[in-house]
């Protein structure tokens, strides 16, 4: 198998919305997601106002925006956030993901995979592990996967939605060392874990956004540390307000000239002490985009609306 030779990529796709709103599906455990209070139709507006700003952001500084709209037949009010069901790998492989809210599943469709090659990119393998949604066993793309392409680790919180045997197997698959841990949220006073991995950590080239204190198990807390710490990577820490304005949800890309950027939601920036700010800007930029409605129903952030694409080129 060909490694990964880069963390960071200048293309991604991104599904615009037709039917956002908050699906209750996901709400059963994605403690994040609140009711705005606006009918849906203000809603999904709202959203695809977000989404285009959020976009033209990107494509400002030199990202590639691969946009795909959603199709209003499929009633997939998370679209918007593509990562969590599939994911592209330098040597030419997808992988398609297990989903846990039944009307997320038709978010898979092969005409965004035919989009992407008609871009220029070559799919070369399908490694697909949706077939375990019959056992009622998931694993949501890099929502539950937080990639170290580069040092091959992957990080899984796990979760309802990120299942420990699974997660392992895509680690067989792709050749990732495993870093299991299980991270919480409190909720009404209790301790739940949090539904994704990216919502509570992040890896670029030479740095990691993580919110140490949502790992309640010492043991646990110490082997991530130590991961990330062996690979060279300066440590961003969090606190558990901050990852609840979504800034554990960012993600590094590379913009023109090849230079990088970290990309987050103004909530995400706006919970930033000084401090984190100017350690994040040691290694890259900051781009940050107004992602309100977004965040509010969807429990998701910038990171979450982002699926890298790493394929070769035809």
């Amino acid at each position: 198998m060909i490694f990964d030779m880069k963390q960071v990529t200048n293309t991604i796709v991104m599904i615009r919305p037709v039917q956002f709103r908050m699906n209750e599906q996901t709400a059963v455990n994605n403690y994040y997601q609140e009711d705005a209070g606006v009918a849906k139709e203000d809603a999904n507006s709202r959203a695809q106002q977000e989404f285009d700003g959020f976009v033209g952001r990107l494509k400002e500084v030199g990202v590639r925006v691969i946009v795909i709209d959603d199709d209003p037949k499929n009633d997939t009010p998370d679209s918007i956030f593509p990562n969590n069901w599939v994911s592209f790998h330098e040597n030419g492989d997808i992988g398609l993901y297990p989903m846990f809210a039944v009307n997320r599943r038709r978010e898979r469709r092969p005409e965004i995979l035919d989009e992407i090659e008609a871009s220029g990119f070559e799919i070369k393998n399908v490694v697909d592990y949706t077939s375990a949604e019959e056992e009622e066993v998931f694993l949501e793309g890099t929502g539950s996967l937080v990639l170290d392409r580069v040092n091959r680790k992957a990080y899984c919180a796990l979760s309802p939605r990120a299942d420990e045997s699974l997660f392992i197997e895509f680690c067989e698959d792709f050749e990732y060392t495993p870093v299991v841990f299980t991270a919480y949220q409190t909720v009404d006073g209790k301790r739940l874990p949090i539904y994704h991995t990216n919502v509570m950590m992040g890896v670029g080239e030479t740095f990691a956004v993580v919110c140490l204190d949502c790992i309640d198990d010492k043991k646990e807390r110490k082997n991530l540390i130590d991961h990330l710490k062996e690979t060279g990577k300066e440590i961003i820490a969090i606190t558990e307000e901050q990852v609840n304005n979504f800034a554990g949800n960012m993600l590094q890309v590379v913009g023109s000239n090849e230079k990088r950027y970290l990309v987050m939601s103004s909530a995400a920036y706006n919970s930033l002490t000084e401090s984190q700010i100017e350690s994040i800007k040691k290694h890259c930029e900051i781009l940050h985009s107004d992602l309100n409605m977004i965040e509010t129903l969807g429990g998701g952030s910038a990171r979450c609306m982002m699926a890298e694409v790493f394929l070769p080129a035809k």
